[in-house]
């Protein structure tokens, strides 16, 4: 569901300029794993602005759909994907959806793996190189390792059935080992040596890189590129404070946070 950008203007303006009392409550967020650190700092910005306190919970955004359709209430929810949000509107949880970042695959792979751009296709598809992706369905980042593997198809035939069959789904279901407390979850991953070759987000490939300093990040080629279009939902019935945070989001000061953690946002001036 798209929401025209006139209406988008008027509803911002309304929300951030009427006086709203604080809520005795604290608002509760629901968000993609892969938000975690940068969502994280723009609810900091928005309790310091708002004086309204959020919870936070992050996860894979199959997990917190289905969660939701369990009878939890959030009354926001940041997908990493829009199919998520989309599948709870359009059963009159809330509405409309909204994009409001874009997000990348890159590679995560160990020092020893000789791999390039140019070369990723084979080595994706070496029999002797491990590749790990999170886990389809669950977490949109296997969904989108899996678009990649029907790209590489269309290169190399037979690549779809080699790469879907030869995935080792490390993270993002609900049996996935946790990575311990305090560690980036890719950068554990591959620091116990759990795949040769990761598919994640490139916003997720940067902390690991830097938490794991051998690791080498390799982008993936135009041909087999794959973005993520992140959609953000109200509840129905949520208390108008969280319209004004879902507002903050999308707001230029939300979207310059998400920004800094390499999220693709395209509400920020260009004065900016």
């Amino acid at each position: 569901m798209k929401i025209h950008r006139n209406f988008l203007v008027l509803i911002t303006f309304l929300v951030f300029s009427m006086p709203l009392p604080v809520s005795a409550d604290s608002l509760k967020l629901y968000a993609a794993g892969s938000l975690k650190a940068a969502l994280g700092d723009v609810v900091t910005s928005f309790e310091n602005t708002y004086k309204t306190q959020v919870t936070t919970q992050f996860g894979p955004s199959g997990s917190l759909r289905k969660a939701i359709e369990g009878g939890e209430n959030p009354d926001v929810f940041a997908s990493a994907n829009m199919d998520h949000p989309e599948k709870l509107a359009s059963s009159g949880w809330g509405g409309p959806v909204v994009l409001f970042a874009r997000n990348q695959l890159c590679a995560l792979a160990q020092a020893d793996v000789e791999e390039t751009a140019g070369n990723l296709l084979d080595a994706l598809t070496d029999k002797n190189v491990r590749v790990g992706t999170s886990t389809p369905k669950a977490d949109p980042s296997g969904d989108y390792a899996w678009e990649l593997f029907k790209k590489a198809d269309a290169i190399k035939p037979g690549s779809f059935a080699t790469l879907s069959q030869k995935a080792l789904q490390l993270t993002g279901g609900p049996n996935s080992a946790k990575a311990p407390e305090g560690r980036n979850q890719y950068g554990w991953v591959m620091s116990e040596d759990k795949a040769d070759i990761f598919l994640t987000y490139c916003t997720n490939a940067v902390p690991a890189r830097k938490e794991v300093p051998y690791l080498n990040i390799v982008k993936i080629p135009d041909e087999l590129s794959v973005g993520a279009d992140y959609g953000l939902l109200v509840r129905d019935g949520a208390p108008l404070e969280a319209w004004r945070l879902a507002m903050y989001i999308l707001s230029p000061a939300g979207q310059k946070i998400l920004q800094q953690y390499g999220f693709e946002a395209s509400a920020i001036p260009h004065s900016e």
